[in-house]
């Protein structure tokens, strides 16, 4: 679910895409979110009664974590009683949070509570003893503030606006188009961008391109795959099923039926 009636402050709204939450009381269920390539890093914090596990890896997650981009089908395992708040990111964000390189954090998760230069352990206190959203949201919000001040990463007005380029064209324009309207060479700005953002511009592009088609093959009515391929962008069928598996795994008809069959 998205949380869309809580508003962030105008010093972090620069850096958040939209907040997300989940909840489930049955303490006999089993709980599996599958994460596909989207673009966007974020915050988790969750809690559960027998944790979060990051499949296929296994791995049992912190409280409170930063994830990156997901290149590789991957999925959130949980049993029991849950519930979770997410602080989506632009793609940049994590550079200015913890100033990793951000290709540290492809297909996996980042422990916040291992932070040793600010007090960790007073924030998830809070979490944990705070009366809903907002004022999670607020918490995580102060969490973040202090995180830019530590690291002080010099923003790159050029990288963010060559995302949001890509973003409005939905990953359909020349790596050359947006170099037009940023004034840097091809080297440069690929360098900078993976940098900020842990992949290329160009598998940047490619995977908002996908998540256009997955976009429009849950929302949209079309007569058949083709016609969801070619209004994305993609030059074929075959190269838009090809994209498709290479993210998700399933083929995009597989994936349509799993969602009619639940």
């Amino acid at each position: 679910m998205i949380a869309s009636d809580y508003l962030l402050t105008d010093d972090l709204a620069p850096y958040v895409n939209c907040i997300m939450t989940g909840e489930n009381t049955d303490s006999d269920s089993h709980t599996n979110i599958p994460l596909y390539a989207d673009g966007y890093p974020g915050i988790m914090f969750q809690q559960a009664q027998n944790g979060f596990y990051l499949l296929p890896k296994n791995k049992k997650l912190s409280e409170l974590f930063l994830y990156g981009q997901t290149l590789d089908p991957i999925s959130l395992d949980v049993r029991g009683a849950h519930r979770y708040v997410v602080v989506q990111l632009y793609p940049f964000a994590s550079k200015y949070l913890i100033n990793i390189d951000p290709k540290e954090l492809n297909d996996d998760c980042f422990d916040l509570l291992q932070v040793d230069y600010i007090a960790m352990e007073d924030f998830r206190v809070r979490l944990i003893r705070s009366n809903g959203l907002k004022e999670q949201i607020s918490i995580i919000s102060d969490l973040m503030r202090q995180l830019i001040q530590c690291h002080k990463v010099s923003e790159n007005d050029k990288i963010e606006k060559a995302i949001s380029i890509i973003l409005d064209h939905h990953g359909q324009i020349r790596i050359k188009d947006i170099l037009e309207q940023i004034y840097m060479t091809e080297r440069t700005f690929e360098r900078n961008f993976v940098t900020h953002v842990g992949l290329t511009p160009k598998q940047f592009a490619k995977i908002i391109q996908f998540q256009s088609s997955i976009n429009k093959l849950t929302r949209s009515s079309y007569n058949s795959l083709l016609d969801i391929g070619l209004d994305s962008g993609f030059a074929d069928q075959s190269h838009f099923i090809r994209t498709f598996k290479s993210y998700t795994g399933q083929t995009p008809s597989y994936y349509l039926r799993q969602l009619s069959n639940p």
